[in-house]
């Protein structure tokens, strides 16, 4: 009778071990059950990010823009009722100061105006004639009076310089430069003073 042989302890068992581990199935249900917790707070995030951008601006910045505003607006309407009230001073004074400026001119002024002054030229037949505005002005305030009290004189004078002026002396370079200083010399020669110092031109036309 042959005789029976028996593994030995060890080695029958790390067999049953290795059996048992076979046969036991791999813990997947937990591990997916990880992973899904770990998107859980990002998804949450993605979907309440929107949300509390809203609920910010709806019930935070909207409110205190809103303040902002009304008080800017409540700030600048005294200013601004200040400045229109201002305005119409201010034009109120510009046009008193202008029409008190006018106004102290022509009850001082320290120049006259002739008007409209039309001659003949000299050596064109009565084809040709100058007109021509212009303004006296002098060192003595009360030129205006002088010239007044002396009118017909000075206008004869006026007209006797112009009216002997040629074509030619009007087409010289600088000639109403030479001009200006007959004239002065004229005005100063008749009234026995020196009144008159320059003479502005307004219009000065040939035809």
């Amino acid at each position: 009778m042959a005789a029976k042989t028996e593994a030995p302890p060890a080695a029958a068992a790390a067999a049953a071990a290795k059996a048992g581990d076979a046969a036991t199935p791999a813990p997947a249900a937990p591990a997916a059950k990880g992973a899904l917790a770990q998107w859980i707070p990002l998804i949450a995030a993605l979907i309440l990010a929107p949300v509390i951008s809203w609920a910010v601006a709806e019930f935070v910045l909207l409110p205190r823009m809103t303040k902002k505003l009304a008080a800017v607006k409540a700030g600048d309407a005294p200013e601004d009722h200040a400045a229109a009230e201002a305005k119409p001073e201010a034009a109120k004074g510009g046009k008193e100061g202008k029409a008190g400026k006018e106004g102290k001119e022509g009850a001082n002024p320290a120049s006259y105006e002739f008007q409209n002054v039309v001659v003949n030229l000299s050596g064109t037949m009565g084809t040709r004639y100058l007109k021509t505005t212009f303004i006296v002005t002098g060192v003595d305030p009360n030129i205006k009076a002088t010239f007044e009290a002396q009118k017909a004189q000075l206008t004869d004078i006026t007209l006797n310089v112009l009216s002997s002026l040629s074509l030619a002396d009007l087409e010289e370079p600088g000639s109403k430069n030479v001009l200006r200083e007959k004239l002065v010399l004229a005005y100063n020669q008749a009234l026995g003073k020196r009144v008159a110092e320059q003479v502005y031109f307004s219009d000065f036309v040939v035809q």
